[in-house]
């Protein structure tokens, strides 16, 4: 199950910086490098970044009854917790849609009838090479969370027009989140659910 765009994200790269060397500041899965560079002009600097390659899932799970499975999570970088959509890291080697099935069982206990892949994106090129690929789930039967011993996570089901009406007001503040919700929203009102 793929979407279209995702061939977008495998196209030939291209260098314009020197790399003098590279060094490896934390390890995989969530490697950080740090690439000693020099531009055409002459100019040398560091560029810290995440290399190209790692990958994560996003799941928008709605209910058959139009409950959106929201979860409100802790967030460690912020101190605080915030609002979501089920989501993860793609382990090495698994395929796309099989994590998003196996996220959405872990962090909702949910499986879905119907699968949608929306369009995938960088989240933030200027320091990423991760690819997010978000995905619509529906008739979702949520059961329970098997979550990681690091998560913190409580389920929080949201009328589907209330979540809009948050997404519209500025009250979803993860970004892959709101872009999966802008996703979803044409085939939503397409399919008469919005």
């Amino acid at each position: 199950m793929r979407h279209r765009n995702w061939d977008n994200f495998h196209e030939d790269l291209v260098e314009q910086y020197q790399v003098h060397s590279t060094r490896e500041i934390h390890p995989r899965p969530r490697q950080i490098l740090v690439d000693h560079v020099e531009t055409h002009s002459g100019m040398q600097f560091e560029y810290v970044y995440r290399p190209l390659g790692a990958a994560a899932v996003f799941v928008l799970p709605i209910t058959s009854d139009g409950q959106v499975a929201l979860i409100r999570q802790y967030r460690h970088p912020l101190r605080r917790e915030i609002i979501e959509i089920p989501a993860g890291s793609v382990e090495p080697g698994e395929d796309i849609f099989e994590c998003a099935k196996r996220e959405l069982l872990e962090e909702v206990g949910g499986t879905a009838e119907e699968w949608h892949p929306l369009p995938a994106f960088f989240p933030q090129p200027a320091f990423t090479g991760a690819i997010f690929y978000p995905f619509l789930a529906l008739g979702v039967t949520l059961g329970e969370p098997q979550l990681e011993e690091t998560e913190f996570i409580t389920l929080q089901p949201t009328p589907l027009p209330e979540v809009y009406r948050m997404l519209d007001a500025g009250e979803i503040l993860d970004g892959n989140s709101v872009i999966a919700l802008y996703q979803a929203r044409p085939l939503l009102v397409q399919r008469g659910l919005l």
